[in-house]
C-alpha cells in the first residue's frame, strides 16, 4: 500500500507539471482589449448625467437571453472568491502562483466586457444588475460538498471551466446579436484554455497519486454545483437556461463530465489500489443514474414546452 502525499507533497512533485502547461497556455493564449468587443455608439447617458433611465423595452434580448447573461456575468462577477479559493489550495509560489495571477487577470476580463456590453446597449436593468452583484459577491463562493483540498479544487475548476465555456457559447447564439456572439465565443476560447490547463493537473495528480484523486473528482462529480450558486434567483434561472438549451442535464453530461473523464482514462486504468476501485464505482454507478435523470428531465421539459407552445408562449431568443 502506498502512502498518502501531503498536498504540500503534491504541489511539489507536480511542480513541474505546472511550470510546463503555464509555458504553454501563455505561448496559446490571445490577448484581446474588452473595449474592441463592445458597441460604444449604442451608448448615451442614464438620467443622473441628464439622459434616460432603463426601461424594459430598451432591451434587444428576449427572456432567456437575458437571464443566461446575467448569470454568465454574476458568475464571472464572484472572481475575488474564485482567486481566493484558488490561490489557498494552490501556491503562491513558482508557477503556481503565475498560474493563480494570470488565470485571474484573464477572468476579470469577461467580467468587464460582459458588463460594459450589457449596460451600454441597455440589454438588462443596470439597477437590479449592481444590486444582484452587490449580493452575490458579498455571499461569496458557494463551495460545493466535498470541495476542499489541492485535489478537489483542482477537479472543481476543470468542469466548471467546461461548463461555463458550453455555457457562454450557448448564451451567444441565444443573443441572437453579433456583437454578443462574438464577444461570447472569445470569452469561451479563453475558457477552454483554462480548462485545459486544470485538466492536465488534475490528470498528472490521477497518475500520481490515483488513490487519493479519484475519490477527490467523485465527490465533485457528485456534489457538482455552477459557480453562480447562490447568486439571487440562481435557481428559476438555471432552470429557464436548462430549458432552452443554454446549460442542460445531457450537456453536463456529455459534454462537460464524460469527456473529461474519458481523457483521464478513469474507467480504463489499472492503477488503482481499493479506495480508488470503490472512487471509480461509486462514479460509475453515478453517471449510470444522472444518464436516467436526463431522460427524466428532457421528457418533462418537452411537456412544459409543449404547454407553453399551446398557452402561446414565446421566447425570444
Amino acid at each position: 500500500m502506498t502512502k498518502d502525499l501531503t498536498p504540500l507533497q503534491i504541489l511539489a512533485e507536480l511542480e513541474p507539471v505546472a511550470e510546463e502547461n503555464v509555458n504553454r497556455h501563455l505561448s496559446m493564449a490571445k490577448d484581446w482589449n474588452p473595449h474592441d468587443y463592445v458597441p460604444w455608439s449604442q451608448g448615451r447617458n442614464f438620467a443622473a448625467l441628464g439622459g434616460v433611465d432603463w426601461e424594459p423595452e430598451q432591451s434587444h434580448l428576449g427572456e432567456v437571453a437575458r437571464v443566461a447573461m446575467i448569470t454568465n456575468l454574476l458568475t464571472e462577477d464572484n472572481l475575488p472568491s474564485y482567486h481566493r479559493e484558488i490561490a489557498q489550495n494552490f501556491s503562491e509560489d513558482g508557477p503556481w502562483g503565475t498560474w493563480v495571477d494570470r488565470w485571474t487577470a484573464e477572468e476579470n476580463r469577461h467580467g468587464i466586457a460582459m458588463r460594459d456590453y450589457l449596460v451600454v446597449t441597455r440589454a438588462v436593468d443596470p439597477v437590479a444588475l449592481e444590486e444582484a452583484r452587490m449580493i452575490h459577491m458579498s455571499n461569496g463562493v458557494q463551495s460545493p460538498e466535498g470541495w476542499g483540498g489541492f485535489l478537489a479544487s483542482v477537479a472543481y475548476v476543470t468542469f466548471q471551466e467546461l461548463a461555463t465555456r458550453v455555457s457562454h457559447r450557448n448564451t451567444g447564439k441565444a443573443c441572437n446579436d453579433a456583437v454578443a456572439d462574438r464577444l461570447l465565443q472569445r470569452i469561451s476560447a479563453d475558457e477552454n484554455l483554462h480548462m485545459i490547463f486544470y485538466r492536465s493537473i488534475c490528470g498528472a495528480a490521477l497518475d500520481l497519486v490515483p488513490d487519493q484523486a479519484l475519490p477527490a473528482i467523485t465527490r465533485i462529480v457528485r456534489n457538482f454545483l455552477m459557480p453562480g450558486a447562490g447568486m439571487p434567483n440562481f435557481r428559476r434561472y438555471g432552470v429557464l437556461m436548462a430549458k432552452h438549451g443554454i446549460y442542460d442535464l445531457r450537456q453536463h453530461l456529455e459534454e462537460v463530465l464524460q469527456p473529461v473523464l474519458k481523457q483521464w482514462n478513469v474507467f480504463e486504468r489499472s492503477d488503482y489500489g481499493p479506495r480508488g476501485e470503490q472512487a471509480r464505482d461509486e462514479l460509475g454507478e453515478f453517471l449510470e443514474k444522472l444518464g436516467k435523470d436526463v431522460i427524466k428531465f428532457e421528457e418533462q421539459r418537452d411537456r412544459a414546452l409543449a404547454r407553453d407552445a399551446s398557452r402561446g408562449v414565446a421566447q425570444r431568443a
